[in-house]
């Protein structure tokens, strides 16, 4: 049963890649080409981020959140191991109830089996 075990997950190691995607924010935005992704369950996703403004970003899903400064590029690293449909949308401010609210989607990330 372990060498099945070890098997597979070495199968599924292959099966994995590293994939990039350089995504810049102008003007709350992300062009349009780049609003969905698609990658597939254990690849490992590097998304880098530009801005033109100061802001933060929250990865739902994977609860990754980030600070984007302009005239930087931010990493956010993450391996897919959950499927379906995340969306990163931006932190704009306080709730009353003291949580924060979100803004538009800026990227949908769809994760694939």
């Amino acid at each position: 049963m372990l060498a099945l075990s070890l098997s597979s997950a070495l199968m599924l190691a292959v099966d994995a890649a590293e994939v990039t995607y350089a995504l810049t924010i102008a003007n709350g935005r992300v062009p349009a080409n780049m609003r969905l992704i698609r990658v597939k369950q254990n690849d490992v996703v590097k998304l880098e981020w530009r801005t033109d403004k100061p802001i933060s970003v929250h990865l739902h899903g994977y609860d990754i959140e980030q600070e984007l400064k302009p005239g930087t590029v931010t990493e956010m690293t993450f391996t897919a191991r959950a499927t379906g449909r995340f969306t990163v949308e931006p932190h704009i401010g306080k709730t009353p109830s003291g949580g924060h609210a979100h803004g538009a989607v800026l990227v949908t990330i769809e994760v694939y089996p």
